[in-house]
């Protein structure tokens, strides 16, 4: 993976609805040459789910990424 991408950290809030959620992916390498995508999620002040998904290459765990985080940002968060 010759990209190296911080991860995308995201927040929604709304509090006449009670909304406190963080959402946030990362890539990581694997031990065996793959990518990992990592995705981290939850209520804010929780533990949270967590989610992790192999590509065997960087571009197509790129491509994850961007989506996910554009259909997130569409959802609200920011």
């Amino acid at each position: 993976m010759s990209d190296h991408h911080a991860p995308i950290s995201l927040r929604r809030l709304d509090q006449s609805r009670n909304m406190a959620r963080f959402y946030v992916l990362s890539l990581q390498p694997t031990l065996f040459g793959e990518v990992s995508l990592v995705r981290h999620w939850g209520r804010i002040g929780t533990k949270g789910r967590q989610k992790i998904e192999l590509f065997d290459t960087g571009w197509g765990a790129n491509a994850a990424l961007a989506s996910l985080a554009e259909k997130k940002r569409k959802r609200g968060y920011r």
